[in-house]
C-alpha cells in the first residue's frame, strides 16, 4: 500500500510540473500622423527617404506617417 501511495504521488508531481509554457504575442501599437508639422526635415539613410521632426525618424505611407526605428 505505501508503495502505490508513493508511485500516485510521484505521478502527480511530474503531472504538475510541465515544460511547456504560454507565450502571449501582444500587437504592437502604432501611431500614424495624417500631416506632419511645418519644420521636419527629409533625411536619406541607405537610399531610403525619412522624415526627422522631433527627435524621431517617420516614414510615409498611404494612411500617413508611422514612427520608424533608423
Amino acid at each position: 500500500m505505501r508503495t502505490l501511495i508513493l508511485i500516485f504521488s510521484a505521478v502527480c508531481l511530474l503531472s504538475l510540473s510541465s515544460c511547456a509554457t504560454r507565450v502571449v504575442a501582444r500587437p504592437a501599437t502604432v501611431t500614424v500622423i495624417k500631416t506632419p508639422p511645418k519644420h521636419y526635415k527629409i533625411v536619406r539613410v541607405k537610399g531610403k527617404r525619412y522624415y526627422f521632426w522631433n527627435g524621431k525618424h517617420y516614414k510615409k505611407t498611404r494612411k500617413g506617417y508611422v514612427v520608424v526605428r533608423v
